[in-house]
């Protein structure tokens, strides 16, 4: 049985909704501010930011933006790296970068995957590089001859024999890595691990912020995405060289004569096709397959004109043919010119 209310109930109910608008009227004069800036005046608005204190910014916007032009030169450099190794076009550009838990990272990774830990000493901790399977597949069947032309994502971890193939991925990717922070400090990237399923790394606990930079890497008519996690306590020590103002004066310090030097030295190692071609004519078919030893093929160039010489195939040089320690050679005597019927 409810509880009933007796007259005197209902009379002291009825007086305290009379009195709810005078209590209202005085609850609405100015209170006091408990947090108050010194430099903020009173007729001055405050200004309220929301602050997530799961997911503290301890990155400020000019580090973290220091941080995504480093990477800009990563990518391109990897970029070029993958694109001489797998002969090939292969465009890696930076996506995105943001601050993220280490748990909200690794939920949001695919598994299986290509997760790889990585040392960067004389820093502590260490970094994940994560390849989706969307663009490590199509790089495995390119370099065993394949034309991604009908290739099938297979889900399940690398094989053995993948992940050695893959290993040559992540020599050049931590090598390009190794260039770009070099403006910064010099490290060196070492692979220390690679894991199928990211649940089962904890490289940091999970409510550590990290710097997660997403790639975007390209080749042909497949895509796929790469990350690199930096926990923040990995580039604690260097988060002062990364302020926008001490990275473009340290990045304005060096001069242009040291840039060409190591331009120079870099394009120096480079290995050139060249060849030499003596002379161009036509013949048939029936020609050709009469063919025997002895045969002379006569060509409308003369035999003291000079011989045009090719490098990767274009036309660069005009050269004499010769002999030089018993062997043929080509001396150059000038470039070629546009006015230059060769």
């Amino acid at each position: 049985m409810t509880d009933l209310l007796d007259q005197n109930e209902v009379d002291a109910l009825l007086a305290s909704i009379d009195s709810a608008p005078e209590e209202e009227a005085a609850t609405d004069a100015p209170q006091e501010q408990v947090f108050m800036s010194n430099r903020h005046r009173a007729d001055e608005p405050l200004e309220i930011r929301p602050y997530d204190f799961k997911r503290p910014e301890r990155v400020s916007k000019d580090q973290m933006r220091a941080l995504e032009t480093l990477h800009e030169a990563f990518g391109r450099n990897f970029a070029a790296a993958l694109s001489g190794f797998l002969r090939t076009i292969i465009e890696v550009k930076v996506a995105h970068i943001e601050q993220l838990t280490y748990s909200e990272f690794i939920h949001g990774l695919p598994n299986p995957t290509c997760f790889n830990l990585i040392t960067a000493n004389p820093l502590e901790g260490q970094m994940c590089l994560e390849i989706s399977p969307l663009i490590i597949y199509p790089i495995i069947d390119r370099l065993l001859g394949g034309s991604n032309a009908d290739l099938f994502i297979p889900q399940r971890p690398l094989t053995m024999i993948e992940q050695r193939l893959v290993s040559k991925i992540t020599d050049r990717a931590m090598s390009a890595l190794a260039e770009a922070w070099e403006t910064v400090t010099p490290v060196t990237f070492t692979l220390a691990e690679t894991e199928s399923n990211p649940q089962f790394v904890q490289i940091v606990p999970p409510n550590e912020v990290v710097v997660v930079v997403g790639f975007e890497l390209k080749m042909g008519g497949r895509a796929g995405t790469m990350s690199l996690c930096i926990p923040f306590n990995v580039i604690e020590p260097v988060m002062d060289k990364l302020i926008s103002q001490s990275w473009q004066a340290y990045g304005n310090a060096r001069s242009d004569d040291d840039l060409r030097d190591l331009l120079s030295e870099k394009l120096g190692r480079a290995k050139l096709t060249t060849a030499a071609v003596l002379a161009e004519t036509t013949i048939t078919v029936g020609d050709l397959l009469s063919m025997a030893p002895g045969d002379v093929i006569v060509t409308e160039k003369p035999a003291n004109r000079p011989v045009v010489m090719s490098i990767e195939g274009r036309k660069k040089f005009l050269a004499n043919l010769g002999q030089f320690k018993g062997k043929r050679a080509l001396k150059i005597t000038r470039p070629v010119e546009a006015k230059d019927r060769v």
